[in-house]
């Protein structure tokens, strides 16, 4: 209730700041409790995992594993931290986070800046024994010269410790990062992921890009499906650019937010109908009200993640969207979350 009085105030800051200081302000909060058990008719069950509800943090906003038991705290159902390569980097060089406000947007050109995996598993095995779905996205070094080498490695440090793996090559910050999502480098990175994991390790999810041409929709999604993945998250930000009001529309970078919607919404289309619905789907882009989630339910979506949306919506944002979905469950006739997918 008292962020529409200080929203002026943070936006008033560069927007790295800014998010520095939601970052201190969650830490305050510690191991807040997380969103409760898994019942309830938002409750499901996906890749094996018992979501409370299906509303995640996206990656990107915890990007060491700071305060994913604070995220919880707020609401999510689950959160995503990351992205973690295996040496720290500093990512690209400031400024490289806008606000569209015009456009209830974000365009991000972070680079995968992060402390590094030695210190994100010391972090992380703190938290050992805790409650709650905690997803680690991992990635690769910038400099590396091997990236396929840096997700195996990821693995096997992150899986002891993740709840699921999500594989980032979809970041458009990091040059030819997105070449992995061609056919031949895909089933070498995947089978390298696999292997690092092990047979009792946590399921993996891939996250792709919404920029993808058929071909390469109906390739990802049969690599998925042959490999047995636990989910599919879809999509990171758009490397496109639809028509922009603010002063920032031709900054470089990924665009998140608003303008994202329709791209991602019509993206999870695409994947559901490529695998027939049978895989797991993440919905994230654009997504700001429970309506825009429900929607990417019908669509296919098993669970949804934001971020953007916070930075406009504040911290409430997790516990109004759970509320309307609970309430569109009833309208529209269906007890479970569950009965809602695909149902579009």
């Amino acid at each position: 209730m008292l962020y529409p009085l200080v929203r002026p105030l943070l936006f008033r800051l560069e927007a790295e700041r800014a998010h520095g200081l939601a970052m201190a302000g969650l830490k305050l909060l510690g191991g807040a409790a997380p969103a409760g058990p898994a019942r309830g008719p938002l409750a499901s069950t996906v890749a094996g995992l018992a979501f409370p509800n299906p509303l995640g943090m996206a990656a990107g906003f915890d990007k060491d594993g700071e305060v994913p038991d604070a995220l919880l705290g707020l609401g999510f159902g689950f959160a995503e931290v990351g992205s973690i390569t295996p040496l720290p980097q500093a990512g690209n060089p400031r400024p490289r986070l806008f606000r569209l406000v015009e456009d209830g947007a974000v365009i991000n050109r972070m680079g995968f800046n992060n402390g590094g995996a030695e210190a994100a598993v010391a972090r992380l095995a703190a938290r050992a024994g805790r409650p709650g779905i905690v997803g680690i996205n991992i990635g690769a070094n910038k400099d590396s010269v091997d990236r396929i080498a840096d997700y195996a490695t990821m693995t096997r440090l992150m899986a002891p410790l993740a709840s699921y793996l999500a594989v980032n090559i979809s970041s458009p910050n990091t040059p030819g990062l997105r070449a992995l999502q061609d056919e031949g480098a895909l089933i070498d990175l995947l089978d390298g992921v696999l292997a690092a994991r092990g047979p009792e390790g946590p399921p993996v999810f891939l996250k792709v890009a919404p920029d993808l041409a058929p071909a390469d929709i109906d390739a990802i999604a049969r690599i998925a499906l042959e490999r047995g993945l636990g989910a599919l998250i879809v999509s990171n930000t758009t490397i496109a650019r639809p028509p922009l009001r603010s002063a920032h529309g031709g900054e470089t970078g990924g665009l998140s937010g608003a303008p994202l919607r329709d791209l991602a919404q019509q993206r999870l289309r695409d994947f559901r109908s490529a695998t027939g619905g049978a895989i797991p789907l993440v919905g994230v882009g654009g997504i700001a009200t429970a309506e825009d989630a429900f929607a990417r339910i019908r669509a296919g979506a098993s669970l949804v993640q934001l971020y953007s949306a916070m930075v406009y919506a504040g911290p409430g944002i997790a516990r109004r969207i759970t509320r309307g979905l609970e309430t569109l469950l009833r309208q529209y006739g269906f007890s479970t979350i569950a009965e809602a997918v695909g149902s579009e």
